[in-house]
């Protein structure tokens, strides 16, 4: 049968819908399990993300037993009847002398009765006529349908679901909690209808297509088997886990796959977060455990990192670096985080961001006509306005990394600040809520590709980098991405450090008689915007939320509408905090971390300044500026303060181009700085994407 689906598929991939609608068959000697009803043509597109599964209409799946057994109930009065029992469907007439399908799997009967007593709207029910064309009564036919549906659903069905009947009640087959306290369940489980058909037909015969090693790429590392060993249930573990293309399972398999247990996505080998490395056991305390939820450990203290030696002292600051991991197929129905046409590869990929004047007054490019450069390297049809930049634009995050690595092979920096917006474009692809002594899929997959991938080399291996969380890795338009899967991932790694979303740590260099006490702050409260406003870049966007997001289970916003004001709440209970720590404080240096660049807050800050504050680190403008305390015009803080948000994850703030830098807030629009430290003093300087030095500050104890 040549279904719309097919006859699209053929459309655009030049060929016959008739030769695209033969079900896929792989003969060999092999036994086969039993295939599906999806076309070949049909799983190759949904894969391939060509085209999404046409949803059915609420209740529209029992239309079909329901019709057929009702005209098998009105042939004996002779009656042909035209029905609409869902939202949607359309009347179809069907002569009485049809027969019901024979369905006898305990499931499908079970889901069919279910969703029958939920669609029955007796008023929707059109008409009928008798053999001779005159009409029935209404009453009659009401009557009649009534009865003989609740004789069919009451009746027949029962005695079909007599298989298996103890696992079934009303369509359910029992969700289960697998040994590692997983929910799962099987494929006929309603989670996983979107999945059911695609799964089947891949473990059918689709792992012999001539492309099932591109599609199922990551089958090995998910179940431990290559695509063509795997099982019916390692195929739905992958399409839990990293499904390719637009169908998703719901749920993981509790038995059957190759390698349990079967709802890891780590072939047997979960991922833990449950003990710092380097940690022996026996320490229970925030530097070697996680916390049980992701606010557990806000405002608490981070172990004393004691440096050793007398050499020059080096810390690098980074902001905004993390690019899309466009390799990734991430779960839960979400689009692949592609933004151009070549942007579904390996590593990181910049996202694509409007460019305005540099009063923020006049768009000069928007996303659209970006993305249009970025496709075409650009080349015509380019917007010029875009001051796309070939060679810069399209890799910056490599550029500015491989700068950030010669350097610190060069000067072998101790530790790195990071100021948040790790991963664009919003976070972790993961709905909030994984236990916080787990790491997810998309979470293991994320930071490989994005940063231990890239940020490795000599003076850079295994030194901790203390971060921050920016609004892009709360989900940037959404408050529910895994912005805790971040905070867990501290204790899966021996450098990543995000205990919580604000906490203190010192740094004490024996040597040289001097410390540092860092405050880390979370100032994202200012993208947490009434639900209806600026929808592109409030977290608390209703447009982009889904009415259910919660990551109450998280400690975190508990819905849309309490989002903004759990956010102000977060940031107002660090104001005294980080007051009453910076006042107590005895070393030698203070200095805050935090997203929110230079101008945020400025009277905080200012006071935060007469209490000892020296200097202010912060991102989120796609750039690189630095702020002097006699800078008047702009900076009212008294302190030095430094924008670093050119880390390249996402496209600058204004063109690149040395030539044109009229909307140029900064010194730079790529790059990172260096900070050397010493007792008396710290020496800023601004490194751009190509190594070079652009500017220097120094910095003195401002007590």
């Amino acid at each position: 049968m040549e279904t719309p689906a097919v006859k699209k598929y053929a459309k655009a991939n030049n060929e016959s819908s008739a030769g695209t609608a033969e079900n896929f068959r792989y003969k060999s000697n092999r036994a086969e399990p039993k295939q599906s009803e999806l076309t070949r043509a049909e799983a190759r597109a949904i894969i391939e993300g060509k085209l999404g599964r046409e949803k059915e209409p609420p209740g529209a799946v029992l239309v079909d037993d329901l019709k057929d057994a009702l005209s098998g109930f009105f042939s004996a009065i002779g009656t042909r009847v035209t029905l609409a029992v869902a939202p949607g469907e359309v009347g179809q007439s069907m002569p009485a002398t049809d027969t019901a399908r024979s369905k006898t799997d305990a499931g499908y009967v079970g889901r069919r009765r279910r969703l029958a007593c939920e669609a029955m709207n007796w008023d929707n029910i059109f008409e009928a006529t008798a053999a001779n064309d005159k009409p029935v009564p209404g009453y009659l036919f009401k009557v009649t349908a009534m009865v003989a549906s609740w004789l069919i659903l009451g009746l027949a069905l029962p005695t079909a679901a007599q298989v298996n009947r103890s696992s079934h009640f009303l369509s359910r087959q029992s969700v289960d909690v697998s040994s590692q306290g997983a929910r799962c369940g099987g494929l006929d489980l309603p989670e996983n209808a979107g999945c059911k058909q695609v799964v089947e037909w891949a473990a059918g015969g689709g792992k012999w297509d001539s492309a099932a090693g591109g599609w199922y790429k990551n089958m090995p590392s998910i179940t431990g088997v290559n695509h063509e060993q795997g099982t019916l249930q390692d195929f739905q573990r992958l399409y839990y886990c990293s499904p390719p293309g637009d169908s998703f399972c719901g749920l993981p398999p509790c038995t059957g796959c190759s390698n349990p247990p079967c709802s890891d996505c780590f072939a047997g080998n979960q991922l833990y977060s449950s003990l710092r490395p380097g940690c022996d056991g026996n320490d229970k305390g925030v530097g070697c455990v996680p916390p049980k939820t992701a606010l557990g450990y806000k405002g608490q203290h981070w172990p004393t990192t004691v440096i050793h030696g007398t050499q020059e002292m080096h810390i690098f600051a980074i902001g905004d670096w993390g690019g899309m991991d466009g390799s990734l197929d991430p779960p839960e129905g979400r689009k692949t985080i592609v933004a151009y046409d070549w942007g579904r590869r390996p590593g990181p990929s910049v996202f694509p961001r409007s460019r305005w004047n540099k009063m923020h007054t006049v768009q000069f490019c928007d996303h659209k006509q970006f993305v249009e450069c970025f496709n075409t390297r650009g080349q015509a049809p380019c917007a010029p306005e875009c001051g796309y930049v070939a060679g810069v634009d399209d890799q910056p995050q490599l550029l500015v990394a491989n700068a950030f690595k010669a350097r610190a092979a060069l000067v072998d920096p101790q530790y790195i600040l990071n100021v948040g917006d790790n991963f664009y474009w919003g976070g972790i692809e993961k709905t909030c809520g994984s236990p916080m002594d787990q790491i997810s899929y998309p979470t293991k997959h994320q930071f490989d590709q994005i940063f231990e991938g890239v940020y490795q080399g000599a003076g850079l291996t295994n030194k901790p980098w203390f971060s921050v969380l920016g609004n892009h890795d709360w989900g940037g338009f959404k408050f529910d991405n895994g912005w805790d899967q971040q905070i867990s991932y501290t204790w899966a790694s021996n450098r990543w450090v995000m205990p919580a979303p604000y906490y203190k740590t010192s740094v004490v260099y024996a040597d040289l008689g001097f410390d540092v006490d860092y405050f880390f702050l979370d100032s994202n409260f200012i993208d947490a915007m009434p639900p209806e406003e600026d929808p592109n870049h409030n977290m608390c966007s209703r447009k982009n939320n889904k009415p259910s997001a919660s990551c109450a289970a998280a400690d975190g916003p508990e819905s849309v509408d309490a989002c903004p004001g759990w956010f102000a709440s977060l940031w107002a209970e660090q104001k005294p905090w980080v007051t009453q720590l910076m006042g107590q404080s005895k070393a030698n240096w203070q200095i805050v971390v935090t997203h929110f660049p230079c101008g945020h807050e400025q009277d905080f800050y200012k006071s935060l300044q007469g209490l000892g504050m020296d200097l202010l680190v912060t991102g989120h403008r796609h750039d690189q500026e630095l702020w002097l305390p006699d800078d008047y015009a702009k900076n009212h803080m008294g302190v030095t303060c430094i924008v670093t948000g050119g880390g390249g994850g996402i496209t600058s703030e204004a063109t690149p181009n040395p030539e044109e830098t009229e909307d140029w807030y900064g010194e730079a629009q790529y790059g990172f700085y260096d900070l050397t430290i010493s007792k008396s003093e710290i020496l800023i300087e601004s490194i751009n994407y190509d190594g070079e030095v652009l500017l220097t500050h120094t910095v003195h104890p401002s007590r």
